[in-house]
Parts: structure tokens; sequence; C-alpha cells
């Protein structure tokens, strides 16, 4: 059916004119993929339908939302008041708020499983180093957008969590408080900081969609690694239309599956993508016992709150960004895929686990015990880029296969 709709005569005319069919057949229907890859490999491409629902979902709640923290006549700030309405007056706009929210949450699950894989099959090494630089860049752009919309529902945790966050930049040496004023309009989160954020939300996320696309570009340029790490030969080479399509396919609709179920039944995931605080409105004057970004957060938020230095701990925060970015330069090793590297597998296990520690430990309140559990995980977290570069030295990899 595809096929018949690209080599119609309408098709033609266009392509003649703007060359779009020989670019979808290039990059969705001829592309030349490996044969062997598997479903971690879907990811991508559920990613891509996420950040389409992101934006989609979005726009529609910007139709109703309001982004004003004056308090409005039920004696509750105008933004709040504008989710609840969304929530209980506008036509299936619980259903929008919590396909966002949700939303959020299945973007970064799946991103870090998409990096994951990325790391586990090589995926970062020569020629695909800067594809995998600008999927670094991808993630702090999501962390980015998530804080900006973090605060616009105006709820008591979403108030603190900004305001807690936006107090680490006044620690930057000479430039801090010029920046918190900057950020905050003001010298507390207000609604000038509701408007900055509301306006910066908005933006980045189209701006992610062309970073996005430039993404996928340079894959197209690569080409696609696969699971063995081995330049697939042109007789392992198959089209991504009809093999992978079906397959992203079938992946997105066991996400759909998952995706609806936590939408319909658990739209707060049990506390994590949606504190409960935050279904009360923003109150200056009551600090919430508790104070922890959302779970996709967390990780790097308990890096920064290990260090007992503030502004050693933003160093340590920006440190653990730089790691991911230096990947590529610091393994050395000649091999791609953990499969052929036991040791590299192993510490690679390890480095997931600690990335688990910091965000289970970020997520809850300070107690001594989970302080050198976290402070722990953080010394492993940075160890595990410290021996990188030395791994190949003695590390005996299995023998790699000729082809695929």
């Amino acid at each position: 059916m595809i096929d018949k709709m690209l080599d119609s005569k309408v098709a033609g005319w266009v392509d003649d004119r703007t060359h779009l069919i020989r670019y979808i057949r290039f990059h969705l229907i001829d592309y030349p993929t490996p044969k062997n890859l598997n479903y971690w490999y879907a990811f991508g491409s559920i990613a891509l339908l996420i950040l389409v629902l992101q934006i989609v979902t979005g726009v529609f709640l910007a139709m109703d939302y309001k982004p004003s923290a004056i308090l409005s006549g039920g004696g509750f700030s105008v933004a709040f008041d504008s989710v609840e309405r969304i929530m209980r007056d506008v036509n299936d706009g619980w259903l929008i708020r919590y396909m966002h929210a949700v939303g959020a949450s299945a973007f970064f699950f799946v991103i870090y499983l998409h990096m994951a894989r990325g790391m586990y099959y090589g995926s970062y090494k020569k020629p695909r180093e800067f594809l995998w630089m600008m999927g670094v860049f991808i993630l702090i752009f999501m962390q980015a957008i998530v804080f900006f919309g973090y605060l616009l529902p105006w709820g008591q945790m979403s108030f603190w969590g900004a305001t807690v966050i936006t107090n680490i930049i006044g620690a930057i040496p000479f430039v801090g408080d010029w920046l918190l004023q900057l950020v905050r309009g003001g010298f507390s989160v207000g609604d000038p900081t509701l408007n900055r954020f509301f306006a910066l939300h908005f933006l980045f996320p189209v701006l992610l969609g062309i970073v996005v696309l430039w993404h996928v570009m340079a894959l197209h340029v690569v080409h696609s690694n696969n699971p063995v790490g081995v330049e697939a030969s042109e007789k392992n080479i198959i089209p991504f239309h009809p093999y992978y399509t079906v397959k992203d396919l079938f992946g997105i609709g066991v996400f759909l599956i998952i995706f609806c179920w936590f939408v319909f039944y658990h739209p707060t995931g049990f506390g994590l993508m949606i504190e409960t605080d935050n279904f009360n409105p923003a109150n200056s004057m009551r600090t919430p016992a508790d104070i922890s970004p959302v779970w996709y957060l967390t990780p790097w938020y308990e890096i920064l709150r290990s260090v007992p230095n503030k502004l050693l701990g933003i160093a340590g925060m920006a440190l653990a960004y730089v790691c991911l970015f230096l990947l590529p330069w610091l393994d050395r090793s000649p091999v791609r895929s953990a499969r052929y590297r036991p040791v590299y597998r192993s510490l690679l296990l390890i480095f997931f686990v600690s990335i688990v520690v910091l965000g289970y430990c970020g997520h809850h309140p300070v107690t001594p015990m989970l302080t050198v559990v976290g402070r722990t995980a953080s010394v492993i977290y940075f160890s595990f880029f410290v021996l990188l570069p030395f791994i190949h030295k003695f590390e005996k990899t299995k023998p790699l296969p000729e082809d695929i």
C-alpha cells in the first residue's frame, strides 16, 4: 500500500518539485539496516512517538492554561484554578493532562533504556561519537523542559521544588545572584517566574524537535550499530521497511498498553510521576516536610545533594554530564559490544545499579544511612568513567565474529 502511494502520479509530481518522496524512501523505506537488530533498538521509535504525543497534548493544555500566580476570586492562584478547570470542566481535559504527565515519565524511561542499550552495545564508538553527544544533549534539553514545566501547576510541591532548584543557581560565583534574579524575574519564585517558565516550557520542545531531527539525520549518515558491534557486510543488510517498521510497531503496541494502564489506572505513578502534595495550591508560608524532584531527576539531584558544599555539588552534577559527553573518548577498547567484553560488562551493570540507587536516595528524605549510600553510589558512578580508559589494557575480550 505504501509503495503504491509513493509510486502514484501525485507523489511523482510532488517529488519532482520538492524531492520529498525520495527523502521518505531513503530515510524510512530503503534505509539500510543490519539484519540482527533486536527489540532494544525499538526504543528510538517509541521515544519519537512520545515526543510527538507530548507536543500535541502540550498544545491542547496551553489552550486552557493561564500562567498567572495572582489570586483568583476563589482564593487560589489563577494558574492553579486553570489546572483544576482543565481537570474538571474541559472536555477530556483530565485525559490530556494525565497523558502529558505520564508521557513525561515515559519519555525519560524510554530515553534511559535507549542510552543504556547504546552503552551496552558500544553505539557511542567511532564513527558514532557525534550521534552519542547529541543524545546526551537531548537528555539535558529534556531535563530543562520538565524543570520549566514542573512549576506550571503552581501546586505546593512544584512551587517549593522550583524554589529549591533555582536557589542552586545562586551558589555560582560572581554571577550567581544576577542569574538567580534573571531566572526568577525577582527575588523569589512568583508570577514573573511562572510566566518565564511557561514561555520556555512552550519554546524548548520546538527546539528539541529540531535537535531530534538532526539526531536522526546523523544516525542515517553513520547508520545503526548492531548487538555484535561489527560492521555488517552487504549480504547482511536489509531495508528498514517492512522488516523493522513491523518490529517497531509491535514495540509501540506493547508500550501503548503499559502507557494506557498508567493513564487510566495510576496517573500519579504511585506518587513518582505526580506528587500528592501538588494537588494542594502553592503556599509560600508552609514548607513541605520533604522536597524532592520527580523520579527521572533524582539521580542527578542526589549527586548534588551528596556533596556538603553547594558549589562543589553543582560542579559534581555538571561533571556527571561531562563524563557522559566524553564517553566515546574515555573508552579506548577496539571492541564495541559488551557481549565480548566481560570486565566492561560487569562494570557497566554496576554503573547502572549505582544510578538506580542514586535515584532511590534522591527521592527520599535525608537520613544518615541514605547519605552514606548516596555518596557511595556517587563514587561508583564517577569511578566507572575513571576506570574506563584503562580497562582495555587488562581486559581479555572474546573473539569477534567476522560478520554479524
